[in-house]
């Protein structure tokens, strides 16, 4: 009888081992099923834009957007992170959500104004906008404060659809150049 007790000691402890393991492999499965579900949940970026843009004073605003337009983005999450105090992801993520939809400073509690639904009268924003175009050794750009991402997307829409002189004629209508550059510019768009 004492010759069987070693080895079934050792059989239940291989048990008892095994289904520690598969416990803590299923955990963890579990914690990574949470964490893509989470990630996957993630924020519009346009209106993590307006709330990140909130969360900055005038100053730190100013110099965010200074520091992305010189394409210093280490230098601009650095300066998100330290003026927010939010984590290195959540910093990255609120930058880069900032850089591709550019929010004008707003006082905390001051109203948003709608958007307008027409292009009639451009509307002039508190950033300078650029846009640039390239193909093969030729560039071009076009920096305005009547320009958002929303109208240049419109723009290139138009150009896409092969509609160029409404493009070139928006363009114009919200930026400060000719007809002639604009139609220049507008030929430089992706195909």
């Amino acid at each position: 009888m004492d010759s069987l007790l070693v080895p079934v000691m050792i059989l239940i402890a291989v048990i008892v081992g095994v289904l520690l393991i598969s416990r803590s492999v299923a955990r963890r499965a579990a914690g990574y099923r949470e964490h893509a579900a989470a990630a996957k949940v993630r924020k519009d970026p346009a209106e993590l834009a307006r709330e990140s843009a909130a969360k900055l004073n005038e100053e730190q605003h100013r110099r965010l957007y200074s520091l992305i337009a010189q394409g210093q983005a280490m230098a601009a999450i650095k300066l998100y992170l330290e003026a927010t105090g939010e984590g290195l992801r959540a910093s990255r993520d609120a930058v880069g959500a900032l850089a591709s939809h550019p929010q004008p400073f707003t006082l905390p509690g001051a109203a948003t104004p709608e958007p307008a639904d027409d292009d009639d009268e451009p509307e002039h924003f508190a950033y300078r906008y650029r846009a640039i175009a390239s193909k093969g050794d030729v560039t071009r750009e076009v920096s305005s404060n009547m320009l958002n991402d929303e109208i240049y997307g419109r723009i290139r829409t138009l150009a896409k659809s092969g509609d160029v002189e409404a493009a070139a004629l928006a363009l114009t209508r919200h930026s400060d150049i000719s007809m002639k550059q604009a139609l220049e510019f507008i030929e430089l768009l992706d195909d």
